[in-house]
């Protein structure tokens, strides 16, 4: 492997002319914190060294890129979406690059190509910032706009786990979409012109300020590694989220999927402006939410901002106080109107996607609406475009309990009744996505940038007990979805420095498909994964002609691909077949060529075959 590529119309293209299909995986979870000092979501901290953080090491350190590497290729990975963020990037101030992290960033994401992988940067974000619950955008951003750090989780502006644990609710940053903090920052990053237009830096307005530094920052890290053959191309924002853009009544509740307390969108505005208030506990027993208990949020008055006077929001007149304190909303409809992506994301993509474009002239780039989002998704036809959209099994990963005959559909949340309908489901969300890229993308490649699941199911019971039996099958679920679209997809994730306690290190989450405590023996390269069957299964790799089919059934092993040969590419069409699912050996069958399988990397190679299309089949011993 190796090469950069290039795409025509579902496909991605070597440099040998076949046809490539990416399976690969996020790398890694704990790249979203600093390494030094160690930023895990569970060490309390009050931020006051956010500018002096380091990321170098994220996601390890270089003298372990060989063995974290090599376990990845044996895994049948080809792919690495690889996560940086703007606060590695950024986090000393406005226009001072790390140039350590840089290095550092370039010589790891080099040695990714010496192991056969393509690589795409991700430009993560989760909520806004660690300071607001999630990751991604330097804590100056939030000084800026006017936001006391030490005093966000205080306020109820946000949710942190290093303020809350151990009284954080599982899944709980999501709800952070909803409070003060990241809400106002999204609006401010995406819309802010139109909705913030007396909030400026230097009389340059802040939306304008911000999306400088967000774009001037990846500008950097494509000038260190666009010379690399291997890097494909560049994410633009991860799982952009609207803030309050598109609200129509601030007087309404947002919707919540996790326990927690239930605002309206006004609450959180003024709540954290110094307003005591109780409001309903929201509690989910399965589907269904009750309101448990009372919550009482910022019971002792703090302002989550520096000057209360220079309150965003009242400053523009969306609200204000009255004689006694309390809020008063002035115009509920203020944030209405619009199509959130292409009034206000689709721009950004289409500068950074030019800016990059102009030092990584090959780059391709991969980007993703709202998650859940079914919206228009069009963009300038000149950006070579990969829909790198996300999907999950929602009430899987929400509830941290798989049941295979229950879940809700990704985006619409209907409930999904019956172990095939649930099936059945998950490959028409899958279809949906690649007939949405085709309808808006003139057919452009689909990859499915995360899809994945927590290994800490029911409180940890395949962890506690080694037995992954649910897991696979989730797994084995998610992947004969991506199979039956023949999808491309990167699973989320592989933590090197994930363990039992903690997960990836980041709010609870483990999602990780690797875990250091699960290694009982360093020599072994499937020591340490979790649910290996699950993913790790036989796929194509480079088909010399067009792939039709490809099929795996996890019970019995048998494989089915389906190609149409193109006798112009001479390089053979190459399929993954892993010992791991095989142990006893397997049995090919061809309908015309030669077959040979090399086990030290675990490919087989497929050449002379007969025109017309043509199957390969392998069978379990």
């Amino acid at each position: 492997m190796g090469g950069g590529l290039s795409t025509q119309g579902h496909w991605f293209i070597d440099s040998e002319g076949r046809k490539v299909l990416l399976r690969g995986v996020n790398l890694g979870g704990s790249s979203k914190v600093p390494r030094v000092p160690n930023g895990a979501t569970h060490i309390p901290t009050d931020y006051h060294d956010h500018r002096g953080v380091s990321f170098v090491g994220r996601p390890f350190p270089l003298k372990e890129a060989d063995e974290h590497y090599n376990r990845l290729r044996h895994w049948g990975f080809n792919c690495l979406r690889f996560l940086t963020t703007w606060e590695a990037i950024e986090h000393a101030g406005p226009g001072m690059y790390d140039e350590d992290y840089l290095d550092y960033l370039y010589q790891v994401v080099k040695k990714a190509g010496d192991y056969g992988f393509y690589v795409f940067i991700d430009p993560h974000m989760d909520m806004w910032s660690r300071m607001t619950g999630g990751d991604g955008a330097p804590g100056w951003t939030l000084e800026m706009a006017g936001f006391d750090l030490s005093r966000l989780d205080a306020s109820d502006a946000a949710i942190t786990m290093a303020a809350r644990y151990p009284n954080y609710a599982k899944m709980s940053w999501g709800n952070n979409t909803n409070r003060l903090g990241c809400a106002t920052m999204y609006t401010l990053f995406y819309g802010g012109e139109r909705f913030a237009p007396r909030l400026s830096v230097d009389g340059v307005n802040f939306q304008e300020y911000l999306q400088d530094h967000f774009v001037s920052s990846y500008v950097e890290v494509a000038r260190r590694i666009a010379g690399l053959p291997h890097v494909i191309g560049y994410d633009c924002l991860n799982e952009p989220r609207p803030g309050y853009i598109g609200v129509d009544d601030l007087n309404s509740t947002p919707l919540m999927w996790v326990d927690g307390p239930l605002l309206t969108w006004f609450e959180t505005m003024a709540i954290p402006t110094g307003v005591p208030s109780q409001v309903p506990y929201i509690h989910y027993d399965g589907l269904q939410p009750s309101e448990t208990a009372i919550a009482v949020l910022n019971p002792d008055g703090f302002s989550a901002w520096v000057d209360p006077a220079r309150d965003i929001w009242q400053m523009h007149g969306v609200w204000e106080k009255d004689g006694q304190g309390r809020g008063v909303l002035l115009q509920p409809g203020y944030f209405s109107g619009g199509n959130f992506f292409m009034d206000y994301v689709r721009p950004l993509i289409e500068r950074l996607a030019f800016a990059l474009r102009t030092v990584d002239r090959d780059a391709l780039i991969f980007f993703q609406g709202e998650p859940g989002s079914f919206d228009p998704i069009a963009i300038d036809p000149r950006i070579p475009l990969v829909n790198a959209s996300h999907w999950y099994d929602v009430l899987t990963l929400y509830r941290k309990h798989y049941d295979p005959s229950i879940t809700l559909e990704w985006g619409t949340f209907r409930i999904v009744v019956g172990e095939g309908p649930v099936r059945e489901m998950f490959k028409n969300q899958i279809g949906l996505m690649i007939e949405l890229t085709d309808k808006y993308l003139r057919g452009a490649p689909a990859l499915v940038g995360e899809f994945g699941l927590p290994y800490d199911l029911d409180d940890g019971y395949p962890i506690k007990t080694g037995d992954y039996a649910c897991p696979i099958d989730a797994l084995s679920a998610y992947y004969d979805a991506l199979d039956a679209h023949l999808a491309h997809g990167t699973q989320w994730n592989y933590t090197p420095d994930n363990d039992n306690r903690w997960g990836d290190q980041w709010n609870q989450e483990d999602l990780s498909i690797f875990s250091r405590d699960q290694q009982d023996d360093p020599g072994d390269l499937d020591s340490g994964g979790r649910a290996v069957v699950g993913f790790c299964r036989p796929h194509l790799y480079a088909c010399a002609g067009t792939p039709r089919r490809q099929f795996f059934n996890q019970d019995d092993g048998n494989f089915a691909l389906e190609v149409e040969p193109d006798a112009q590419v001479q390089q053979p069409t190459t399929v993954y077949v892993p010992r791991i699912q095989y142990p006893r050996g397997f049995e090919v069958a061809v309908s015309s060529g030669v077959w040979e399988y090399n086990p030290g990397d675990q490919c087989l190679t497929w050449v002379k075959l007969s025109p017309g299309p043509q199957t390969l089949s392998i069978k379990r011993l």
